[in-house]
């Protein structure tokens, strides 16, 4: 195969991918060797790659990729999740465009619209991410909602309720009026709003009684007195059962024993007394909703207090409110704002910043709502998954989260399991009339079992007897699952994939999701298999854009991924992305980042194709080809050893910077420098065949981070039989001696004296082709690479001397002086006038310095770190002027 002029990713992409699914590269069956496991963090069904995605799979490949080249039997599992709440509005926003609501269909009719729609849409991000070069094993992609992993689901849920953790009650949950169904808490997110206060008054019903206005903290006007109350949702006034205020409260002590008439409303309620209510926020009196608040409610079961639910379930008003039925509750609190003041019910209205729980899902405000769900009693799962991260049986990175983790644990409510949706897993739950006629209910993995346990109750049921649930399962109730569900160990515990790919190695994820996911996962794992469920869980940060906004659609600051990869390669993006990713902190993309990934193709392909270019011959190496491959084969193995630790420690985008740096500075700036044979020549067989060999070990360093080019390259490197390929062969780099660390390290030293000959040409403008001669002031100990210096600096001669030439131009390597002497190769008049123009440069450098030291003001007053630092900038100064001058001399003589 010839090799192209430029690297074309587009075409070396697309070929190499084909050749490893055409090879089942990617497949992974129970073997002899160790095992190496990942599950993708399953997106939504629906979902299309965004910049998140790009990073999370980028990082699982990296690691997948290394442990192949590790020798262990690497297993990738991809799959999506069904995403209950954000696929069912997209299959009834479709409807809606055709005019049919969901109301008009039965369950199954939407199901089947709900199916025909994920097969349609769904998937197309597994498409996306073999863009990105993600090396899935494809044959066992797992969808939440397919016929295993759904078994699983209503087995674990029947496991569950029959050992008392599942139970079904009223409570009061989070309701999204958008998608019409409960939340769970972690769900909702809370964010700063400027809303408004509203002072309501409530008048007071014994206006009979003797009242005392006794310092004036009784409130009175022409129509009696009233007490007010200050809320933050005047249209929740319809729901209100009784008024609170804090028995220890003396400012409210007149309202005991009292009623008041709920404004508009007009309907008398009780005052009650409760130390819950805050003295000092507002007026110290609380409208209490019990169908509405969630402390609220509690007050509302203390005190026996009569239940109004207000709302319908899309956030309209109910006809239990009495006024503003059928509109919207946000319309009707601007609505009843108008009415309570014209009424002269409000006393005033002021601005207030409060915090105001949305829906995850719809980003609508999310109401408080009492209804029947089902709950899962979650301090059994606290306590048996807290241990194991606080104890690193299950290692973060970064450590940090395990603060995170810890807190959600130790505060940890019981889970609101129930979703009033129709695209999920059914709970099985058969509803049936027992003996005494009552509604009652059984739980069972199947119709046919449920019957025969309703039956033992009562005898007279009838399979049409039964009603299934209408509800279905929290989404994250399949997910919690994934690493066990993905190898069938919820139906068969005891199956070979389970037990040799569990528990698995690495969880690449988001800490948005460290309780959503994370702990439920690690809470399932010891509950069903009695083991974490991975050793390891990688947090990555959140994709910003450069300017530290975070990316979005709404921003239009997001870039397309796809876009990103037909523009610059998907390995020049994967380079982008890891560029910028350090564990568990925010990434701060910059489309720049790809562009650098993509010059470093073009690198490694241009190196490729000088090395190839370059003829051979049957002789013996010389004395620089020598040196060169023997410290570079130290070089390899140090960075080999440093790229181990890094990925040891998760620290992946230092682990590609050390690749970086070894194939740009090491190779390409020197080692091939050092080896290049002049133009037109040969270079001697063995070097050439030590060249091959670092190549080959750079390409299998780089492959997990730039899968394709390297793949490419490779095939190139040595004849290949069909179906080989760089991602099965093994890296084995051993580890650098002490031997081979000191030559690194004398190596350094040379590479700086060559760099301070090319500083003295860049300073004199001497062209490199000119050969120079290099002083060694009283040093010897570079004489053993001499060869090496000569060659890379173009010198003609090194000489040791006691003192440096007269026109000679000096620089320190460490504590040893070297020197260029630089003759008739300058242009004495140009290096003069710059001299000068330095030298003016410094001396009004120096005058502002001077000028701030005889500042007494700033001398005493400033710290004393600040004032050294300015007279050590004098001293400096002092002593670059005395050196330009004498050098401005002495040029002038020679001229």
């Amino acid at each position: 195969m010839e090799l192209a002029s430029k690297y074309d990713p587009q075409a070396v992409e697309s070929k190499w991918y084909q050749f490893w699914i055409d090879h089942k590269l990617f497949s992974s069956h129970p073997d002899g060797r160790e095992p190496y496991t990942i599950v993708i963090p399953p997106p939504n069904v629906t979902g299309v790659l965004h910049m998140g995605h790009m990073l999370n799979n980028t990082i699982q490949d990296i690691l997948v990729r290394r442990a192949r080249m590790e020798g262990k039997n690497a297993c990738w599992v991809p799959g999506t999740d069904h995403a209950s709440i954000a696929t069912e509005a997209k299959v009834v926003n479709k409807l809606a465009q055709k005019g049919i609501r969901k109301t008009d269909l039965t369950r199954e009719q939407f199901l089947a619209e709900a199916w025909k729609w994920t097969n349609e849409h769904g998937g197309i991000i597994l498409k996306q991410l073999r863009r990105l070069g993600c090396s899935c094993d494809w044959d066992r992609t797992a969808f939440t909602m397919d016929e295993t992993r759904s078994k699983g689901v209503i087995k674990v849920f029947v496991d569950l309720y029959k050992k008392g953790y599942i139970y079904r009650g009223a409570r009061m949950v989070n309701w999204d009026p958008k998608a019409q169904t409960a939340l769970s808490d972690e769900e909702v997110i809370y964010k700063d709003e400027h809303s408004k206060l509203y002072y309501l008054k409530y008048r007071v019903a014994e206006q009979d009684c003797q009242l005392q206005d006794k310092e004036n903290v009784i409130h009175r006007d022409d129509k009696g007195f009233y007490a007010v109350v200050a809320t933050t949702r005047p249209e929740t006034i319809m729901g209100d059962s009784a008024m609170c205020i804090n028995p220890k409260d003396k400012k409210n002590t007149w309202l005991k024993g009292k009623h008041v008439i709920v404004p508009l409303v007009n309907r008398t309620i009780p005052v009650i007394e409760d130390d819950y209510v805050d003295i000092e926020f507002g007026t110290g009196c609380l409208k209490v909703t019990p169908a509405h608040d969630i402390n609220d409610h509690a007050l509302g079961l203390k005190h026996h207090l009569e239940t109004i639910d207000i709302f319908n379930d899309d956030g309209t008003i109910s006809k239990a409110a009495g006024l503003y039925v059928g509109q919207d509750r946000m319309e009707v609190r601007k609505q009843i704002a108008i009415d309570l003041t014209q009424a002269g019910l409000m006393e005033k209205v002021e601005d207030y910043d409060n915090k105001v729980g949305f829906s995850e899902r719809t980003n609508v405000p999310i109401e408080p709502k009492l209804s029947t769900q089902w709950f899962l009693s979650m301090k059994h799962f606290a306590d048996i998954a807290l241990p194991p991260v606080m104890e690193d049986t299950i290692e973060f990175y970064p450590k940090k989260y395990k603060n995170t983790y810890r807190h959600w644990l130790e505060n940890v409510k019981d889970w609101c399991i129930s979703r009033q949706l129709w695209w999920g897993h059914r709970i099985p739950a058969y509803y049936y009339t027992n003996t005494k006629g009552q509604k009652d209910f059984v739980v069972a993995e199947n119709a046919e079992e449920a019957l025969k346990l309703a039956q033992k109750e009562n005898p007279d049921v009838k399979a049409a007897d039964l009603e299934q649930e209408s509800d279905c399962l929290d989404t994250w109730f399949s997910s919690w699952l994934w690493p066990i569900s993905v190898f069938d160990g919820i139906n068969n515990p005891d199956n070979a994939d389970i037990k040799y790919y569990y528990p698995t190695n690495d969880l690449v994820t988001g800490p948005d999701i460290i309780f959503f996911w994370v702990a439920r996962m690690i809470m399932a794992g010891y509950e069903y298999r009695g083991i974490y469920p991975f050793k390891h869980v990688y947090f990555t940060g959140i994709v910003r854009d450069k300017l530290g906004r975070k990316m979005s659609k709404s921003l239009g600051n997001s870039p397309d991924p796809i876009t990103l990869i037909d523009k610059y390669g998907a390995d020049g993006v994967r380079m982008g992305m890891m560029l910028s990713a350090p564990a568990g902190n925010d990434i701060l993309f910059d489309e720049s980042l790809c562009e650098q990934g993509r010059n470093f193709n073009n690198k490694i392909w241009n190196a490729f194709r000088l090395i190839k270019g370059w003829k051979t011959v049957d002789s013996e190496p010389n004395e620089v080809n020598k040196i060169a491959v023997k410290w570079f084969e130290s070089r390899l193995r140090m960075a080999n050893a440093e790229m181990e630790e890094q990925f040891k420690g998760y620290r992946i985008s230092e682990a590609l910077m050390t690749t970086y740096r070894l194939f740009w500075d090491e190779f390409s700036s020197w080692y091939l420098e050092m080896i290049k044979p002049a133009y037109g020549q040969p270079l001697d067989k063995t070097t050439y065949e030590a060249t091959l060999k670092f190549f080959d070990d750079l390409l299998k360093m780089l492959h997990p981070f730039m899968p394709f080019i390297t793949e490419e390259l490779w095939q190139h490197l040595y004849p290949r039989k069909e179906g080989e390929s760089i991602m099965k062969s093994i890296l084995q780099i051993p580890a650098p001696s002490d031997s081979e660390k000191e030559l690194c390290e004398q190596i350094e030293k040379v590479k700086q004296v060559v760099s301070g000959v090319r500083t003295v040409r860049n300073q004199k403008n001497i062209a490199p082709k000119e050969q120079l001669v290099l002083q060694t002031i009283n040093h010897h100990d570079i004489d053993k690479w001499g060869a090496v210096i000569l060659k890379m600096a173009n010198l003609s001669k090194i000489e040791t001397v006691k003192d440096k030439s007269a026109d000679a131009s000096g620089f320190m390597v460490g504590t040893n002086e070297y020197a260029v002497p630089v003759g008739n190769l300058i242009d004495v008049d140009v290096e003069i006038e710059k001299a000068k123009n330095q030298l003016q440069h410094l001396e009004g450098f120096l005058k502002g310095v001077r000028a701030k030291l005889g500042n007494q003001n700033f001398v005493s007053h400033a710290p004393e770190a600040v004032v050294a630092r300015e007279r050590k900038k004098e001293s400096d100064a002092v002593e670059k002027i005395h050196t330009l001058k004498e050098t401005i001399s002495e040029l002038e003589k020679s001229h």
